[in-house]
């Protein structure tokens, strides 16, 4: 049987300085940042679409290498709502709650489509209508899920999708152009793709957002 020998000076049990920090780092890089906006901003954010309750999945896809580089879910329930996992997007009209944005006006919504939609990238724009249950369980796994760390946006968004009554056959992966040709086999799904060259690109950004 092995013995482990203690160098001197060091007390059985202590934890190598060295050890601490890559851990310290490990959780960091798995982790996204912590953001709570106060419950007074909530509030007045919160804006209610007025149409049926529905997922819109967006995923900005790369034009050069045909893949998706980000995935992010708007949520039409008691409110609209955007889960922007281990998104850089910000507004102030939006205040965030780990990668949760409230009061998605059409407007705010326009900015999170346009600031994505660039010469290298364009959003295709999924939206399903689903229950006013499903889609008030979607609202509460998201607010669960953050802060999502780097590179876990798509992960984190079909692990979410596939606990969702009638999207069990959504598979988890890393990929957000897989996660889109799943979305995509699902009965009721419309989509739209938005380009920068489009000189209607603006008009479309608000089309996406009206009630189906």
């Amino acid at each position: 049987m092995p013995v482990n020998v203690m160098p001197l000076g060091r007390r059985q049990g202590a934890i190598p300085a060295a050890f601490l920090v890559f851990a310290f780092l490990f959780l960091t890089a798995c982790g996204g940042q912590q953001i709570w906006a106060s419950d007074e901003a909530v509030a007045a954010a919160r804006h209610v679409h007025g149409g049926a309750p529905e997922l819109t999945l967006v995923t900005i896809m790369h034009h050069q290498s045909g893949n998706g580089h980000h995935t992010a879910l708007f949520i039409n329930g008691a409110e609209r709502v955007l889960f922007d996992p281990a998104g850089s997007w910000h507004l102030d009209a939006a205040p965030e709650r780990n990668d949760v944005h409230y009061g998605m006006t059409p407007a705010v919504g326009a900015s999170f489509f346009l600031s994505h939609v660039r010469e290298s990238h364009y959003a295709v724009v999924q939206r399903l209508r689903v229950t006013p249950d499903v889609a008030a369980q979607a609202m509460a796994l998201v607010q669960q899920a953050g802060p999502v760390g780097s590179a876990r946006c798509a992960i984190s968004t079909s692990g979410i999708l596939q606990q969702l009554p009638g999207l069990e056959g959504i598979s988890r992966n890393w990929h957000p152009h897989r996660l889109m040709q799943d979305f995509a086999q699902l009965p009721g799904v419309t989509t739209v793709e938005l380009h920068h060259n489009d000189p209607d690109v603006l008009r479309k950004a608000y089309a996406v957002q009206q009630p189906l």
